[in-house]
C-alpha cells in the first residue's frame, strides 16, 4: 500500500555551516569591533550575544542571510526572549525546530480526515504517515498539506509505492 511520511527536519549540517559563517562575518565586520557580538550553536540551539537589542537584530539578520544562501528555511527557527546577562550585555536563544509537535500533527491528521480523500493519516512519533490505495490520492494529500499548513516547513519523505 503506497505511503509517505510528513516530517519537519532541517539540514543540520547546513545550519551548522551557516552559524559558523555568521560567526566569521561578525568577527570581521567593522561595526562589531570591540563589542561582545557573537553567535554559537549547541545541540540544536543557536545562542546570539550582543551589547544591545539592536545588535541582536543585526546578528540575527546575518544568520538569516546565511541560512537563506544555504537553502535552509528560516521557519525552522523558533526565537526565544531576549535575556540580560549582566552589565549591559544581552543574549537570545533560538531553537532549531526538529520534528512535528503533537498539536500540529493532530491538525494535519484532522485536515486529511476532513478532506474526504481516500487516505489515512497516522501519527508516528514526530512524523505523520499518510497511506492510501492510489498514488494520485497521496499526491493530492501532499498538495493539501502544503497549501493549508504554511507556518511549519514540512517535507515529505519515505515515499513507498
Amino acid at each position: 500500500m503506497p505511503s509517505f511520511d510528513t516530517v519537519c527536519e532541517p539540514n543540520l549540517v547546513e545550519v551548522k555551516n551557516a552559524v559558523e559563517n555568521s560567526a566569521k562575518e561578525i568577527g570581521t565586520r567593522f561595526d562589531f569591533k570591540g563589542t561582545s557580538a557573537a553567535i554559537e550553536l549547541k545541540d540544536k540551539e543557536i545562542t546570539m550575544f550582543g551589547d544591545a537589542d539592536f545588535q541582536l537584530v543585526q546578528v540575527e539578520d546575518i544568520l538569516r542571510n546565511k541560512l537563506t544562501k544555504r537553502d535552509v528555511d528560516v521557519r525552522f527557527l523558533d526565537k526565544g526572549d531576549v535575556q540580560k546577562i549582566g552589565g549591559d550585555k544581552v543574549k537570545q536563544v533560538i531553537k532549531v525546530r526538529n520534528g512535528i509537535e503533537a498539536e500540529q500533527a493532530k491538525k494535519i491528521q484532522k485536515l486529511i480526515k476532513d478532506s474526504k480523500l481516500k487516505v489515512q493519516a497516522a501519527i508516528q512519533g514526530d512524523a505523520v504517515r499518510v497511506t492510501g490505495a492510489k498514488r494520485d490520492d497521496l499526491q493530492a494529500a501532499m498538495a493539501l498539506i502544503r497549501k493549508d499548513v504554511a507556518d511549519v516547513p514540512l517535507s515529505f519523505n519515505n515515499f513507498r509505492d
